[in-house]
């Protein structure tokens, strides 16, 4: 039997597990859910989530992939045949979602390519030029080079391609995001911005709709309820301490979600006539119009889309991974075929999406709100109620070389406040 690949550094760990993390969830994703759920509320909230609920799932996923050091399927398999299904939710979220994930990366290359030859800026309406790409045939195009792109990353396996790839990438990423978040600070609407994002406004802070939002951010974002750490950890180094892991995986996704909000809500407040409130649209039909405002519009705009391109490769490579990880090791397909099956896979389903918006709706719809909030929810009552106790204490504490003094308090947020306020969650999906 081949002895199981593994990341060749701690550190390549942590960035490998990150760059799931960060991903369109944080640069994408929370700007607009800030913008519509109160700003400096949303924030404070979703980072609670993330210390309540967000990193004790993903301790409870790592330890499920160290132990077993087996993909999702094979891993509940091992633990207890009765939640082998729960193995499939992950297979059926990454598939799900790849669906629509690589049209919206591919709307990020496009404006990349489109803001660097000067394109974007020789139009007069932006909303027209959104509207005429996604209705020609380049829109396809983005969305095949992208998954032919992310293809390229996973066949070269877990250290040349997965843990290479994320060294270089979440450095470049980070440096851009600062120095973008150094020139939003220039800006006019700065200190409206600042105050938007960071000053709470309590009467919204605790109220359903924002804790439902925020929770729901919080497994987008980190990437959790979907198999993808327990698919990652399975590749972690014999003695990577867990919760240090965990704790830098999380933190440094709220990290990069705050200098995303730092990045875009200045620049909103600095152009008259554009709301925080855009939505979904935020950057691909609102920034644009944010930059052309600006010295050396093309020049900003690139690094920007850049910026949301590498986001979101760290995140397809995540979802690619799960699956050709599936087919690799419970069909014994070789790792290359495995990926090719993958990406064909991937493309079927977006050219659906790309040729009927009903598939990308629902898709979207079913992962959030209903397929990742119900994978997070069994991930907690698995970890809190079935996991053996002695294999999650010993996971933890790697072995019982680390002191692990705050484990009883992680089984009891896993029984209970986990399950709790992801049943609220679920049960908000589906009734609003």
């Amino acid at each position: 039997m081949n002895k199981r690949a593994s990341f060749g550094s701690k550190i390549g760990a942590i960035l490998v597990a990150a760059g799931s993390a960060i991903g369109l969830g944080s640069i994408w994703r929370f700007p607009y859910m800030t913008g519509e759920n109160g700003g400096g509320a949303f924030l404070l909230v979703y980072l609670l989530s993330v210390l309540v609920v967000g990193i004790p799932v993903m301790l409870a996923e790592f330890a499920i992939g160290t132990y077993t050091r087996k993909s999702p399927v094979k891993a509940y398999n091992q633990l207890s045949p009765g939640w082998k299904w729960l193995g499939y939710n992950s297979v059926i979220v990454s598939l799900l979602i790849s669906g629509f994930y690589y049209i919206v990366a591919g709307w990020s290359l496009e404006y990349f390519i489109s803001s660097a030859d000067g394109v974007l800026y020789s139009v007069n309406d932006f909303h027209q030029h959104f509207a005429a790409f996604t209705s020609s045939w380049r829109e396809p195009l983005y969305t095949v080079l992208f998954v032919l792109l992310t293809h390229a990353i996973v066949v070269m396996g877990v250290q040349e391609g997965l843990e290479r790839i994320s060294k270089i990438v979440m450095p470049v990423l980070l440096v851009m995001l600062v120095v973008l978040v150094i020139h939003s600070a220039t800006m006019s609407g700065a200190a409206e911005g600042y105050k938007f994002l960071f000053k709470p406004d309590f009467s919204k802070a605790f109220s359903v709709k924002t804790i439902v939002s925020a929770i729901g951010q919080a497994f987008f974002s980190l990437s959790i309820g979907l198999g993808c750490m327990i698919a990652y950890s399975s590749y972690f180094k014999e003695g990577t301490n867990l919760t240090k892991t965990s704790f830098s995986v999380s933190l440094m996704t709220f990290f990069v979600a705050m200098l995303s909000g730092m990045v875009i809500f200045p620049a909103v407040f600095s152009v008259k006539g554009l709301e925080p409130t855009a939505g979904p649209t935020l950057l691909f039909e609102t920034m644009p119009f944010i930059f052309a405002e600006m010295p050396a519009p093309a020049l900003w705009s690139s690094i920007f889309f850049l910026l949301v391109v590498l986001a979101a490769l760290t995140s397809t490579i995540s979802f690619h991974e799960v699956l050709t990880q599936y087919l690799q090791e419970n069909h014994n397909i070789a790792r290359r075929n495995a990926a090719r099956i993958t990406s064909l896979a991937t493309i079927t389903l977006s050219v659906v999406c790309l040729k009927w918006d009903l598939f990308f709706d629902a898709f979207d719809a079913i992962t959030a709100d209903v397929l990742m909030p119900v994978g997070g929810l069994l991930t907690s009552i698995f970890a809190g109620w079935v996991l053996d106790r002695e294999i999650f204490r010993s996971e933890i504490s790697n072995h019982g070389t680390l002191r692990a003094k705050l484990f009883p308090l992680l089984v009891i947020t896993l029984k209970w406040v986990a399950p709790i306020l992801l049943s609220i969650v679920f049960v908000w999906n589906l009734a609003f």
